[in-house]
């Protein structure tokens, strides 16, 4: 049994988009993010960077927290959604790594000064919006002829697609891109995706 500790946020959704695909049993600790909970003592023993997602695998009694090293984790554990050896392995952890690297800070920090800054600051929204069409374009290239990321269905999808979803809906419709387009409705249609994004709840910005 897999403990979540989340909240409706992008990298939550990768954590709970993964554990619905791998049908493995879990259940869900809500973390209000908004209400400061992810300072409270008890969260910071499991995180001690205050921030959600985190899971903690009864079976084993650990703790893992950063979304992307959960993802690994599950799919390790699973044996499903990554390869487990050779150079289809290196391939899918180094698109987790784009992800973790590039993707999720550059989107947060263009949300963050869209909507979130108590200032509109024109050159933040022009620097994070040109990277983040940079990015897109990357994704639009690898995506060209492939149906995912990597050679299958991976861990690699699902850190993107939590992201993704997220700015879809908040900032772009991706309509410059019609391959990560293509690629996106092929994912938002995967059964354990659309259940995945509704925990623990529908996002409150879309």
């Amino acid at each position: 049994m897999i403990d979540l500790y989340t909240y409706q946020a992008p990298c939550g959704y990768k954590a709970s988009i993964c554990l619905e695909e791998l049908e493995m049993p879990y259940t869900v600790k809500v973390v209000n993010i908004w209400e400061g909970e992810q300072h409270k003592e008890e969260f910071l023993q499991l995180n001690p960077n205050a921030k959600i997602p985190v899971i903690v695998d009864r079976e084993t009694d650990e703790a893992i927290f950063e979304s992307c090293a959960i993802l690994l984790y599950l799919a390790d554990k699973a044996g499903q959604l990554i390869p487990p050896s050779g150079k289809q392995r290196r391939e899918v952890i180094q698109w987790l790594f784009f992800q973790a690297a590039s993707i999720g800070p550059m989107l947060g920090q263009r949300m963050h000064f869209a909507f979130v800054a108590p200032e509109k600051i024109p050159y933040a929204i022009a620097r994070y919006t040109k990277e983040t069409d940079r990015l897109y374009n990357i994704l639009e290239q690898r995506l060209i002829e492939k149906e995912f990321i990597c050679d299958q269905y991976s861990i690699a999808d699902i850190a993107h697609f939590g992201w993704l979803y997220m700015a879809n809906q908040r900032l772009d419709n991706l309509e410059h891109f019609p391959h990560l387009t293509a690629w996106y409705d092929r994912i938002a249609a995967r059964s354990a995706v659309a259940k995945g994004v509704t925990v623990p709840a529908p996002s409150p910005f879309i």
